[in-house]
């Protein structure tokens, strides 16, 4: 089961696509552009359509989905976690 996907193998966070992703599950994803799947261990329950960390990232990082630059770190985030407006910040304002 594919439970977030990514279009871009630099992207450092990924769509969960599935609904009672928890803390503790292993997750299955997929690189759209690559056409190959990748693992990780979820740390946060995330709700369906919202974004989970790839890596680590530190406060003034900048966060890429679908291989595009959509803001940057204003909490630390680790792989595994949620990310949302609690840790990210869009870069216009």
């Amino acid at each position: 089961m594919i439970h977030f996907v990514l279009h871009d193998a630099r992207d450092t966070v990924a769509v969960v696509v599935v609904e009672g992703v928890q803390a503790g599950m292993t997750l299955d994803g997929w690189i759209m552009d690559d056409d190959r799947r990748v693992q990780l261990q979820c740390r946060q329950d995330i709700p369906i359509g919202h974004k989970v960390a790839l890596a680590d990232m530190a406060v003034g990082d900048t966060v890429l989905k679908y291989g595009i630059d959509i803001g940057r770190v204003v909490a630390p985030i680790r792989a595994g976690e949620h990310a949302h407006v609690h840790n990210i910040k869009t870069k216009r304002w």
